[in-house]
């Protein structure tokens, strides 16, 4: 195994109650001015019912929506980022990752884990924009490149639920390689006919972007994500224009093509195993 990783028999755990994407507090304000019970809030998949804004959530909340009764077995959850690169600014990188470990309770910005959805074995990695950003690093790479090896080995459909600011710029070079790692082992998934189902969250952005979050079956994302590579402000300061309403949300996206469907948070269970039933071309489960 690269020396880029160390396995921990023994470490901080991820409890899968872990919330620390979503609101604290008695009430959440939307973005719009709406307020909201955080309890109603919860009960509504984190979607505010007064305007169909969707809050940011964790790996620990995805889980908890698409498999079955929140059952699952967590796949290499103690593969920690080092330091190739001795990289340091204002602060260490080994410093920044044990405080984004000791702040979130995660090892690194995405899970993955193995379990039943709607009663059918189904692979899922999730990021967590919490950890530094969501940021793609060398870890990131290698969860998501183990988490498509066993939906090939065990040929179990695989869903990448994306939430990223990009990749890791503590990790250079070895942050860039993930995207051609990730986007080689999807091409495996695919020789061998197992579905991969992509769905983009606010935000989508950058190298992510660029490799594993747009090469689905099925490209799918939640209401008003943004989904783009460089940002609108890079964007408009490159191009010098001013940019269309809605520019990279993914109703946008969707209309120039770059995506399959939005899928409301309430539908996703459903909506997931659909297009997993089409590709197999098995009977639609109800």
């Amino acid at each position: 195994m690269s020396s880029w990783f160390q396995r921990k028999d023994k470490g901080i755990q991820t409890p899968t109650e872990e919330k620390k994407d979503v609101p604290k507090g008695l009430w959440y304000k939307t973005p719009s001015g709406k307020i909201v019970d955080t309890e109603e809030l919860k009960d509504n998949y984190y979607v505010s019912p007064e305007d169909g804004y969707h809050v940011r959530i964790g790996s620990a909340e995805y889980f908890e929506i698409l498999f079955d009764d929140n059952k699952f077995k967590e796949l290499d959850k103690n593969v920690v980022s080092k330091d190739p690169l001795k990289f340091k600014d204002s602060k260490k990188y080994t410093e920044r990752l044990k405080d984004a470990t000791e702040k979130t309770k995660l090892k690194d910005a995405v899970r993955t884990a193995v379990g039943k959805s709607l009663g059918k074995d189904i692979v899922i990695a999730a990021m967590d924009f919490a950890f530094i950003g969501g940021s793609m690093g060398s870890v990131v790479g290698e969860k998501i490149a183990r988490a498509i090896d066993y939906a090939i080995k065990h040929k179990v459909p695989f869903l990448m639920i994306s939430k990223s600011g990009g990749a890791r710029m503590m990790e250079a070079s070895y942050s860039l390689m993930q995207m051609v790692k990730t986007s080689v082992k999807l091409a495996q998934l695919a020789e061998v006919n197992v579905p991969y189902i992509s769905l983009c969250t606010d935000p989508t952005t950058g190298g992510t972007t660029a490799s594993y979050a747009m090469l689905g079956d099925i490209n799918i994302a939640e209401p008003n994500a943004l989904v783009a590579f460089a940002g609108p402000r890079v964007v408009k300061d490159t191009t010098g224009k001013d940019l269309p309403e809605g520019f990279q949300r993914s109703e946008f996206v969707l209309e120039h093509g770059f995506l399959d469907k939005i899928v409301e948070r309430k539908n996703l269970k459903k909506q997931v195993n659909l297009y997993i039933d089409l590709i197999q071309n098995l009977p639609v489960r109800k």
